[in-house]
């Protein structure tokens, strides 16, 4: 692959192209303009509290590119939001229909293919080029976890891989990259396991996991999805000691080499809970890059963290604590994303 002179770039540059930030509040900080001016942001990802209207985030939008078009990293911004639909958006509008919904709707695919273009036209009409959705989570209980917010497409995993597959080749088609979420499932989460607010273990069988939770990721991953997001619980079937976007064995074992992928794989919120106990910022950042995420989202909206996750990446990059020949490959994936977005 190659490396989009990635090789040009200082540590903290390079570092930075693989952290997205956020921001408190309606106004982006000067902070965050002067990060993307001097090229160690890959992105900023945005949530309710930031948009007060459409015209308002358009135009904030606009003014991140700007800062982006002073930058000496050559490629668009990754600019991130949650649109799934339902109860999980942060812009007015479509998609309405929950994951739910539409999975119970009379015509299903026709409902997914419809919220896809939904979420692209209007992710691209506020100038943002990457939604954080489908969830491909299967739910195996009603009402539980991902079932209760309506955000599964259904309980059989041929549907959801149906439908997510549909989602995203219908919003990829506007330019807008989709994001699978969150590998390799969250569907067996009982009401009260979230893992923003603190650990999570799934304690289901590998044989299930395997014929079940990932059942959806084959189908999105031909209709070439462009990110996966990983899951913070802890899957003792395959590591019983790292949170899933912690663990090599199934950021590159089981998502990379047994499904397959090979577009850029990104953290959940680095601030959540269920991380608690696995150390600062710092590093945390560090042992997402080493178990093989490409993007580290610092989404706690304090541009702080950004600044400490970047640090703390460009400093175990200089160290040889990050393998250099790893670190060039996932800036690459990250860049070759970039480069096809508007």
């Amino acid at each position: 692959m190659p490396q989009h002179g990635s090789t040009d770039r200082t540590p903290q540059q390079l570092a930075g192209q693989r952290v997205i930030l956020s921001y408190p509040g309606r106004t982006p900080p000067p902070s965050l303009f002067d990060t993307i001016r001097a090229g160690e942001a890959a992105g900023v990802i945005f949530f309710g509290e930031n948009v007060a209207g459409i015209e308002q985030i358009a135009e904030v939008v606009t003014r991140l590119r700007q800062a982006q078009a002073h930058s000496p990293i050559r490629v668009p911004l990754l600019l991130l939001t949650d649109q799934e639909g339902g109860l999980v958006r942060r812009l007015p509008g479509a998609p309405e229909s929950s994951a739910k919904q539409i999975g119970r709707s009379a015509d299903p695919v026709g409902a997914a293919v419809a919220a896809g273009l939904g979420a692209g036209e209007n992710l691209r009409r506020v100038g943002m080029n990457v939604n954080l959705a489908p969830v491909l989570d299967v739910f195996d209980t009603r009402g539980n976890f991902i079932d209760g917010t309506q955000r599964s497409f259904g309980d059989d995993p041929t549907l959801v891989a149906a439908l997510g597959a549909a989602f995203v080749t219908a919003q990829q088609s506007t330019g807008v990259a989709a994001t699978a979420k969150h590998f390799p499932g969250l569907g067996s989460a009982a009401a009260e396991q979230n893992t923003d607010l603190g650990p999570v273990v799934l304690p289901v069988r590998l044989a299930k996991l395997r014929s079940f939770d990932e059942i959806p990721y084959p189908a999105a991953l031909l209709a070439a999805v462009r990110l996966v997001m990983l899951s913070w619980a802890v899957y003792p079937a395959l590591d019983a000691d790292r949170p899933a976007g912690l663990s090599p064995t199934i950021v590159t074992q089981e998502l990379r080499r047994r499904n397959g992928f090979r577009g850029v794989t990104i953290t959940d919120a680095l601030e959540a809970g269920a991380l608690s106990s696995f150390g600062t910022t710092g590093d945390l950042a560090v042992a997402a890059a080493c178990a093989g995420m490409d993007l580290i989202l610092c989404s706690a909206r304090d541009t702080a963290q950004g600044t400490a996750a970047t640090a703390a990446l460009a400093a175990a990059y200089v160290g040889g604590r990050l393998d250099a020949a790893a670190f060039h490959a996932a800036v690459d994936r990250v860049t070759a994303l970039r480069s096809d977005l508007f």
